[in-house]
């Protein structure tokens, strides 16, 4: 019971399990093997202090191991902890990866060691989005087991992870589609089938596994005495609060937000937690163009340690920007401009995942819509194509559902701004081909093709937005795709 939580990165739950199997059988090495996995998160490492994990193999080896197979479980994760002062986590991650292939090719019978040596392959990868080695070759240990093991929650829940990228999420539509069904009460369980679904722009079945893993996660903190929101429900609130936006229904987004001006703090106070705090409240203005409104975005709550996530603070800088400068404040959204840029200077170089050069996406994008507040459109074209481009060369981390705006989508707008509907078009489409189904970039499509006289394609896409809106949305984008249609269809007879 204990392992089927660790693969379901029920953390919390494992570790108490894994200790009550300690107090249970106190010669259980493997027991104390399980309190140090539950405390290695790969997906959140800045979580659990080292030494507690440490201490925990030093529990097992001190025990001692009853089989040869017991002793390379706990001497790979001892490998993850030995260098607990250093080095840095991803040498460590790296480290932990090849001692688990060894443990998988020692016992290629072995389902569980093929679970856990696929798991640790997709934290060492790079999150460039050309590079999908480590990726498949998780899917392909997992391929071994999977048709024997068809439910086995850690064989689904790592299928998405391998899979969760715009090339090869249609892959884990179906490991998404099982696991919705067959996730336990958990939290990221229950959250993880969304991946997949906001990657393809399923945004009905995302809203659904979401509602669960918030509904999970508030009644664990409530059970659990969390003085504040667990920072798993904030997580699945923004993937919430974005599949909603994406449909038109703002009234529902508009809940979410009600939801997250409650929050007073956050358990632990995490980057997952500083993501979504500041995600939803910019995407609520953005996605909508409420531009008055985002120009008054302030952090939420303001108690939060915000000064430790710049990227909490440059997507507010960066909504604050945009409606700044769509409302012709163009004194204040240079100062938005310039603060992004100081922190952008003060992160330090990446180690992980490069959250530096997402800051700097987000800073050309605010300087861009600034140049065409000024009446600069070269200028503004050039910052933000050099954004998209930038934007291209990445990948988005697990933590968050999508950008505020892909920078594609965004430079089609600007390009419709500018009177190019067709230069639009073309970026509309581009980015449309990474992020589908989205509801500004269908629409922005749309308008495009009708401005540049492409009535099929504009039929196309006005089309598509009303089939993937929500039919009571009051986006004025959605009555201009029904006016059109109409208009076409009469025109047709």
């Amino acid at each position: 019971r204990a392992v089927a939580m660790l693969h379901s990165f029920w953390y919390e739950a494992a570790e108490k399990s894994f200790r009550a199997v300690a107090d249970a059988d106190p010669g259980c090495a493997m027991a104390y093997w399980g309190v140090a996995m539950s405390l290695y998160h790969p997906i959140w490492p800045d979580r659990p202090p080292l030494d507690k994990g440490l201490a925990a193999v030093e529990k097992a080896k001190a025990i001692g191991a009853k089989t040869d197979r017991e002793k390379a479980y706990i001497g790979a994760i001892t490998e993850y902890y030995a260098g607990a002062g250093g080095p840095d986590y991803k040498a460590r991650a790296q480290t932990y990866e090849k001692a688990m292939e060894r443990v998988y090719r020692a016992f290629p019978q072995d389902r569980e060691a093929a679970a856990f040596y696929a798991v640790a392959l997709l934290w060492t990868l790079s999150y460039a989005p050309a590079d999908q080695t480590n990726p498949r070759k998780a899917a392909a240990v997992l391929d071994k087991i999977a048709d024997e093991m068809p439910r086995h929650p850690g064989v689904l829940h790592y299928y998405i992870h391998a899979y969760d990228s715009p090339q090869l999420a249609p892959l884990a539509l179906k490991a998404a589609q099982s696991y919705a069904k067959v996730a336990p009460a958990v939290p990221h369980a229950l959250h993880m089938p969304s991946h997949i679904f906001t990657r393809l722009g399923l945004w009905q079945d995302s809203i659904d596994s979401n509602i669960a893993s918030a509904a999970a996660a508030r009644d664990y903190a409530k059970k659990s005495g969390m003085p504040g929101a667990w920072d798993q429900e904030l997580h699945a609130l923004d993937y919430l609060a974005y599949a909603y936006l994406q449909r038109g229904d703002d009234a529902k987004a508009r809940e979410v937000l009600v939801r997250i001006a409650e929050v007073r703090s956050s358990e632990p106070a995490s980057m997952v937690a500083a993501y979504a705090l500041s995600a939803i409240s910019v995407r609520y203005a953005v996605e909508a163009h409420r531009w008055e409104e985002a120009a008054r975005l302030e952090p939420m709550p303001a108690a939060f340690p915000w000064d430790r996530f710049p990227i909490g603070q440059a997507m507010l800088r960066l909504g604050r920007a945009l409606g700044l400068a769509r409302t012709g404040d163009r004194a204040g959204a240079r100062k938005e401009v310039d603060a992004l840029q100081s922190l952008h200077d003060a992160m330090p170089e990446a180690g992980g995942y490069n959250w530096k050069e997402q800051v700097e996406i987000l800073r050309r994008e605010a300087a861009g819509w600034l140049a065409q507040a000024e009446g600069n459109p070269q200028e503004a074209e050039k910052l933000l194509r050099s954004a998209a481009q930038l934007e291209d060369s990445t990948e988005k981390n697990a933590v968050t559902p999508g950008p505020i705006t892909p920078a594609r989508e965004m430079l089609g707008e600007l390009l419709l701004d500018q009177k190019n509907p067709g230069g639009a078009l073309i970026e509309y489409e581009a980015a449309l081909r990474l992020t589908p189904n989205r509801f500004n970039g269908l629409s922005g499509a749309a308008r495009a093709a009708e401005l540049a006289g492409n009535r099929v394609k504009a039929k196309e896409y006005y089309a598509k937005l009303v089939s993937v809106a929500d039919g009571g949305s009051k986006r004025p984008e959605l009555a201009a795709a029904r006016t059109f249609l109409a208009r076409n269809e009469t025109a047709a007879k």
